[in-house]
């Protein structure tokens, strides 16, 4: 398995999302994204896949956005806790500035010293909330075209329905049937990416914790065949 894993990260660097800019790495240096809507379980699989490239002998940092570490990721951390309000466009140029930060001082810089770093949402969650949010999907990418793209993202789908009763289980207040709408509106956008971005591979999500894990270890075998 760890031959399969490092055949992911076989090139000898990363690129942007446009694909114009490349970005070095160090050798068995890698960056995986995980994503998938709210209660979709992506969290809890990144934790298992960090363990999981440990225990291979991996050096492996997991880190999430937005980021408690920038004033633009604490001002949308307030945004999302319904502690202020702000302009979805003006949010998202928050989401950017944190993400910006996150790369140079966290993600290549770890990437440059041979680490693989996983991260919990990244641009991709940009697209799909920022586009529900009424926001021109073209501009949401257009704004994060020079950031780095990840080796491999995993999508994990899970119904809306299933998300909500997850949620409610956690007991997180929320307006249920608000919840929903927005996660129907955020999966129209998220389904779509895997046919316009390389790299991104949906993952059935709605099975127990370890059988959609087992799922991500099948794909990256497959991925190698």
């Amino acid at each position: 398995m760890k031959k399969d894993i490092l055949n992911i990260f076989k090139s000898p660097h990363l690129t942007s999302l446009d694909g114009q800019t490349n970005f070095p790495r160090k050798k068995d240096s890698g960056f995986i994204a995980f994503e998938g809507l709210d209660g979709s379980g992506k969290s809890v699989q990144a934790k298992l896949f960090k363990t999981f490239l440990e225990e291979m002998g991996f050096e492996v940092i997991l880190t999430k956005e937005p980021t408690a570490d920038s004033e633009a990721g604490r001002e949308v951390r307030r945004i999302l806790n319904k502690e202020t309000k702000l302009e979805p466009k003006e949010i998202q140029k928050l989401f950017v500035q944190d993400r910006k930060e996150h790369l140079e001082k966290l993600i290549i810089p770890a990437i440059q010293e041979g680490k693989i770093v996983l991260v919990d949402r990244y641009f991709f969650s940009t697209f799909a909330f920022g586009k529900a949010d009424g926001l021109d999907l073209e501009w949401l990418i257009e704004m994060n075209q020079k950031f780095l793209a990840p080796d491999i993202t995993f999508l994990l789908k899970v119904n809306p329905e299933v998300c909500i009763d997850r949620i409610n289980k956690r007991n997180e207040n929320v307006a249920l049937f608000e919840k929903k709408e927005i996660l129907r509106a955020v999966w129209e956008t998220y389904k779509i990416l895997p046919n316009r971005f390389k790299n991104i591979h949906l993952i059935e999500g709605e099975g127990s914790i370890e059988n959609v894990f087992e799922e991500i270890k099948k794909l990256i075998k497959n991925l190698n065949l």
